[in-house]
């Protein structure tokens, strides 16, 4: 059977038409999955953070000493905040939040909380001021390490490491939360 070319093209604009509506539907059906994948997306942190860098100097008294549970108030990700979490480690450093173009082409990342201070080469101990500038060796996400670092903003709150095990995610060692964005238990 031979079909003529009107009706092949018509038959071919018909399938497109459907497949664009299809996709269309899907896509008002669920928006905030696709946001919350894309979300995510831009925090791809590791399941486990590793050990805490070099250098770095536990803290003495920290208000939560490493096996507390507390609940997270920071929302630097999808999931995070509200959530439980067991403190992994308690350290006395300066963090920063910082802005980046990442090594791996991505696209640029804005105010990433947080990078401490053993994260940045170059510094020789001495704290960074907002706009300063400093490469970073830390390797949170895909394309930080290596990556130049503008300051954004600093603090010398004790800075924390902590498990998450919520319906969310779950990460060990997550690197890094500072005491205002920790609640008790």
């Amino acid at each position: 059977m031979r079909i003529s070319q009107p009706l092949a093209l018509t038959t071919l604009a018909a399938v497109a038409a459907l497949t664009v509506a299809g996709c269309a539907s899907e896509s008002d059906d669920a928006p905030a999955d696709h946001a919350e994948h894309a979300a995510h997306a831009e925090h791809d942190h590791p399941a486990d953070g590793g050990p805490a860098p070099a250098g770095i100097i536990e803290a003495a008294d920290p208000t939560y000493p490493v096996g507390t549970e507390v609940t997270l108030t920071a929302d630097h990700m999808p999931g995070m905040d509200g959530a439980t979490a067991t403190i992994s480690g308690a350290f006395d450093t300066t963090a920063y939040a910082v802005s980046y173009t990442p090594t791996d082409g991505g696209a640029p990342v804005t105010n990433h909380k947080w990078v401490v201070q053993e994260e940045l080469e170059g510094t020789d101990g001495k704290t960074l001021g907002t706009g300063d500038t400093a490469v970073m060796t830390a390797d949170h996400m895909a394309g930080m390490q290596g990556a130049e670092a503008t300051i954004d903003s600093s603090t010398d709150e004790t800075v924390y490491m902590v498990d998450i095990d919520s319906p969310e995610m779950t990460m060990k060692r997550h690197k890094w939360v500072v005491e205002s964005e920790i609640q008790p238990k």
